[in-house]
């Protein structure tokens, strides 16, 4: 069986951000990750991409730690992966852009994807 993979949209470097803990949960239950950040260049040891678009592989998972108007802009990129489930976490989107994916044919997940792995942020300080 091969490796899950997840790209962490809004991956950050910062261990109080949940898009740090995020990498962390998944590193920690075996996933391959792939952060995705416009300004960085490595997180938690692993190469950053700038875009969803440049992740080199089919995606098992997405999660996006991204305000609603930056995630809006976000949805014909998620769209090209349809066979993906993507996670939308408190606070990436507002009713407008769950809508707009639903009707986009994204997979779409309204919750905390670390929590729905078995784990807590609090895990990771």
């Amino acid at each position: 069986m091969s490796q899950p993979t997840i790209a962490i949209i809004g991956a950050s470097c910062d261990h109080r951000k949940f898009g740090n803990k995020c990498v962390r949960a998944y590193l920690h239950s075996g996933y391959q990750v792939f952060p995705v950040n416009l300004r960085e260049v490595q997180i938690e040891g692993l190469t950053v991409v700038r875009a969803i678009d440049d992740v080199p592989t089919e995606l098992d998972r997405i999660s996006v730690y991204l305000p609603p108007e930056k995630t809006r802009a976000l949805i014909p990129s998620l769209a090209q992966r349809l066979e993906t489930e993507v996670w939308f976490n408190p606070g990436s989107a507002d009713r407008q852009v769950l809508d707009q994916a639903r009707a986009a044919g994204i997979d779409v997940h309204d919750g905390c994807s670390i929590v729905d792995i078995g784990l807590s942020p609090g895990q990771f300080p």
